[in-house]
């Protein structure tokens, strides 16, 4: 049955009493999160603002009043774009494949004037619009039946065909687990996921056995990762050697870290992409584990009160768009963390609102905006 409501007969905020209703500790947790990464900006250049500071902020300062407009959207409007969306993002896939820009060996970015487009990462939030759109209008008794699990699996796997061509294989997972996420949400049987995840292990097998062979599934630089995984010091001064100066500085920063300004792995650049990828070592050796543990708890209070919003929403769509939304969120920092913890391949994912970059912070923001216009305009 289909989540629309009667909103004639429900409460809802209108014009700018809509205000009142974001949900403002939220909008405080992003804040304090991004004032880490300036923080952490600031302090492995050097103590140099205009390096990376100063336009991380000026982008951050962008986003909030995007994702604060964003907020006073109606929340059906984002169900009635969601098809057109996501039929945008599969577009700017192709293209980027056919003529997109090439960096550090990979195809991923679109050259739209004097800005650079990652279509992979508006990909993930026009996915969760598709399905939580999907879902809205679906029955809840055909959820489960095969026909109707084949299409959202069909709607997942052609990005991320897509993306995995650039090649970008961790966007390619993060793609395929927000899509997964999404479906459990909405509540596919588990069955489907057991089979999924027992396909899985085959594909892992195969992968495997496929390397110096005419089908080779993947890249010889993504095998080399995978070596890189299992044994970090088979290689430390080649493919071990990000890995290696990440563990060093993480071990370096013990309890309370050596102080601001005194991480030595970042500051002498021995840690690699200091401020993108592994900004989170560079936190941990100057704040310690508290620093750490710090930062991973407002990433729980963001989730936190995504959820609490999520369960209390009585429209199946901006509660199922909401869920969708905060996977996507807490995929980007689990895969990270693991990431330069040793615990997962290095797959270049960056640390959300944290690490330095345009695309990925402007995204996340406009995606909380999405958030909060499910938030404001609930009905009450």
């Amino acid at each position: 049955m289909s989540g629309y409501l009667d909103y004639k007969s429900e409460q809802t905020p209108i014009g700018w009493r809509k205000i009142l209703y974001l949900s403002w500790p939220l909008v405080f947790l992003l804040v304090a999160v991004a004032a880490t990464g300036f923080l952490m900006l600031y302090s492995i250049a050097g103590g140099r603002a205009e390096v990376w500071a100063e336009p991380q902020m000026e982008r951050f300062a962008v986003g909030m009043v995007a994702m604060i407009a964003l907020a006073f959207v109606p929340v059906w409007f984002w169900r009635s774009i969601s098809v057109a969306a996501y039929v945008v993002c599969v577009l700017l896939l192709v293209a980027v494949d056919v003529f997109g820009h090439h960096a550090m060996g990979a195809q991923r970015w679109l050259d739209v004037g004097p800005v650079k487009l990652q279509p992979s990462e508006i990909t993930k939030i026009a996915l969760v619009l598709v399905l939580a759109a999907y879902y809205d209008w679906l029955d809840l008794n055909r959820v489960s039946r095969p026909l109707w699990v084949l299409i959202p699996v069909l709607l997942i796997l052609i990005p991320t065909g897509l993306v995995l061509a650039q090649p970008d294989l961790g966007t390619s997972v993060m793609l395929v687990a927000g899509g997964g996420l999404m479906m459990f949400a909405a509540g596919v049987s588990l069955w489907y996921f057991a089979a999924v995840i027992g396909g899985g292990a085959g594909l892992v097998f195969a992968v495997l056995k496929s390397r110096g062979t005419d089908w080779q599934l993947i890249h010889d630089y993504q095998y080399r990762r995978i070596d890189t995984f299992l044994d970090p010091g088979s290689d430390p001064l080649g493919a071990g050697y990000n890995i290696t100066q990440a563990q060093i500085a993480l071990g370096s920063g013990g309890w309370s870290g050596r102080g601001f300004m005194q991480g030595t792995q970042s500051r002498l650049n021995f840690l690699p992409e200091k401020h993108t990828d592994f900004i989170f070592t560079s936190l941990a050796e100057e704040f310690g584990f508290v620093g750490s543990i710090t930062l991973l708890s407002l990433y729980t209070l963001i989730l936190a009160f995504c959820l609490y919003s999520a369960l209390t929403n009585r429209d199946r769509f901006a509660s199922l768009l909401t869920l969708g939304i905060a996977g996507t969120f807490f995929l980007y920092f689990a895969v990270n963390m693991g990431m330069v913890m040793g615990l997962m391949p290095v797959v270049g994912a960056p640390l959300p609102l944290v690490s330095y970059g345009g695309t990925q912070l402007m995204i996340l923001l406009m995606a909380f905006g999405i958030v909060q216009s499910a938030h404001v305009n609930r009905p009450r």
